[in-house]
């Protein structure tokens, strides 16, 4: 059974505070610290591409655990910002950069703030139904590619940033228990690329959050039998602190099971969640629940539990 043993992410050193866009954009500190929850964004340099920021993430990786890139059979690379728009596929520039071996499957997921759960159960069954046992799953959306600085709606809230997921057959692995996905493309407009720039209605945003998430969190216990008390920790998509809070009073949630940590780099799309993750697997916790929404109009939930020593 394929699990996640380990989680490496990557973080640019470049920063734009948000409060030296208070004059700009007429807004307070209430509005960075408790609306959007955003204080500073994280921006790549120009020399970066997509590409390096995942290989950036599979160096740290590398500080935690011991991986032979001969011994990766798949490498699956979740982005909507690609290096030369998608052409070649992004995960192949990866593994060309990691110089990986030959027999390795590669290929790239178009989703956003979803996509961190849709991949994760993408490469799970790729991997157990082609019997690999070792593969990486990649994640990096680096908005400030088509972002308008000038745009309050999205320059404020954005933030560059990659993680890489090692998933093995190891019986230290965190194993999903089960996903339930969602779709509402009538809504897609919400949220797009209009030219090459990002174009947000961040009240069409936060009605659909607001509204859809709580219904499949229901239903996603439901199924597997368990209510939000069996749950240790809650990671939901960082699109912004007012979302978050809304979550937590709908579902009435322990404020301490969920993380809100995009305050010192922003949204950072299908890497928010697994940005969160790499601190929570480490913890004294057996099961946590995870739930990605946005662009699409698209909705993703699973929980995931750690393997019992046997």
């Amino acid at each position: 059974m394929i699990g996640i043993e380990n989680v490496g992410i990557y973080v640019p050193n470049y920063y734009i505070s948000n409060y030296d866009k208070k004059d700009k954009f007429e807004i307070d500190d209430n509005f960075i610290k408790d609306k959007i929850g955003v204080e500073q964004v994280t921006r790549k340099s120009i020399n970066e591409d997509t590409s390096d920021m995942c290989v950036e993430a599979f160096r740290h990786l590398t500080t935690k655990v011991d991986i032979n890139i001969e011994d990766v059979e798949c490498l699956i690379v979740c982005t909507q910002n690609p290096d030369n728009n998608g052409i070649p596929h992004t995960s192949s520039i990866v593994h060309s950069k990691l110089k990986g071996k030959e027999s390795c499957a590669c290929f790239d997921i178009s989703l956003g703030c979803s996509g961190y759960v849709y991949s994760l159960s993408i490469i799970k069954s790729f991997m157990e139904a082609n019997g690999m046992n070792k593969g990486l799953l990649f994640t990096a959306d680096p908005y400030s590619k088509i972002i308008d600085e000038d745009d309050k709606n999205t320059s404020l809230l954005f933030g560059d940033a990659a993680t890489v997921t090692l998933l093995t057959n190891s019986k230290n692995s965190w194993f999903p228990r089960k996903f339930l996905f969602a779709t509402n493309g009538k809504g897609s407009g919400a949220l797009h690329n209009n030219n090459g720039v990002l174009e947000m209605d961040g009240r069409a945003v936060f009605n659909f959050s607001a509204t859809v998430v709580p219904l499949q969190v229901n239903n996603l216990l439901k199924e597997i039998d368990m209510k939000l008390d069996d749950i240790d920790l809650i990671l939901f998509h960082q699109g912004s602190k007012y979302i978050i809070d809304t979550l937590i009073r709908r579902l009435k949630l322990d404020k301490e099971k969920v993380p809100i940590e995009l305050n010192k780099h922003g949204n950072t799309v299908s890497s928010s969640i697994p940005l969160i993750l790499e601190q929570s697997i480490t913890k004294p916790i057996n099961r946590i629940l995870m739930s990605g929404f946005g662009l699409g109009l698209s909705w993703g939930s699973c929980v995931i539990e750690k393997r019992k020593k046997e």
